[in-house]
């Protein structure tokens, strides 16, 4: 079904404007709660948020090139951080593909093959979404039975996607992919201590988004300590039900939406809407930090690379010597 570009593009954006129309339509409904919400901001939680959510990017950076060092293409941080902060920019355009297109081409300018790098780009996706959903499968049931009930579905995917961890499951499936796409299999299969990092640093991550949340919850409700299990679950909740709807770029709209019903236990819509507006602020801040930070990266690397070698010395290779000085030195 709307197999044409053009008409497929089209579907999506008209998704996206109806979404955000309805979530307009919310803030402008509210705007009078979501004004004093706002008013009354703890300003340090809201600094604690920013430091947390771009501190929870870098987990994800982290995850993303323990795979890739795990298949064979170990990048040195700095440009690890330079290949994928920049592609990450492009999530931001509607569809799914873009930042893991962006990503496979980056790489393949530091000797990545592109197999390699779409191979841990979808593997990497299948770690954060399973990851989080695991996170809101643990913490909603808790604080949030309710927003629990409403999305068993996006809940009920978190238990076969953590098997589909398991390295061998993992490494079939993806064979399996890139056989119909008619490419060469995996030259090793990923391995279970390369799972097991990349797990451990997207769950690391999750830590930090939920604490991003939870102080965001903290500066404009004044919540507590108990608010906590429910900020973690209800953005690893909204996040995930984000990633799912594949046609909204970077989640905006259903993650929003997703985050306002989640919190209802411990908040009003107004301020619900208020942390929802400044988690994705907060999460848009993190994206362009990081891609400013790798840029300016390039831009040292690139300096470098450019700059002369001390006075004196030789910045090539010793010359040989040409034929006809060896041709008088023999006679």
């Amino acid at each position: 079904m709307f197999r044409h570009p053009a008409v497929s593009r089209w579907v999506k954006l008209g998704l996206l404007a109806v979404t955000l129309g309805f979530c307009g339509y919310g803030l402008f409904s509210q705007r009078a709660a979501v004004a004093a919400a706002l008013h009354g901001l703890a300003w340090l939680p809201v600094a604690g948020a920013l430091a947390a959510a771009t501190a929870g990017l870098g987990c994800m950076m982290l995850a993303w090139r323990a795979l890739l060092a795990d298949l064979g293409s170990p990048l040195p941080p700095v440009t690890a951080v330079r290949i994928f902060f920049i592609a990450q920019l492009a999530k931001y355009v509607p569809g799914a593909v873009w930042a893991a297109a962006a990503q496979v081409e980056l790489a393949r300018g530091h000797q990545v093959p592109r197999a390699r790098s779409a191979t841990v780009a979808v593997a990497g996706m299948l770690v954060s979404l399973a990851t989080g959903l695991l996170v809101a499968a643990v913490a909603l049931p808790l604080s949030s039975a309710g927003a629990a009930r409403h999305y068993w579905w996006a809940l009920a995917l978190a238990l076969p996607l953590l098997c589909g961890l398991y390295p061998p499951l993992t490494s079939f499936a993806l064979n399996r992919a890139l056989r119909i796409l008619r490419r060469p299999p995996l030259e090793r299969p990923i391995s279970m201590g390369g799972m097991a990092r990349a797990f451990a640093w997207s769950l690391l991550g999750w830590g930090f988004f939920g604490l991003h949340a939870w102080l965001l919850v903290v500066a404009v409700a004044g919540r507590g300590l108990g608010a906590l299990p429910l900020a973690v679950g209800a953005y690893a909740l909204a996040w995930s039900v984000g990633f799912i709807l594949i046609p909204f770029p970077g989640g905006v709209g259903p993650r929003e939406l997703a985050l306002v019903a989640a919190l209802a236990p411990i908040m009003s819509p107004g301020p619900a809407i208020a942390v929802a507006v400044l988690s994705r602020v907060a999460m848009t801040v993190g994206d362009l930090a990081w891609a400013a930070l790798a840029a300016g990266l390039g831009w040292e690397a690139r300096r470098q690379a450019a700059r002369p070698g001390p006075a004196g010395q030789e910045q090539i290779g010793p010359v040989s010597e040409c034929p006809q000085e060896r041709d008088v030195k023999l006679s």
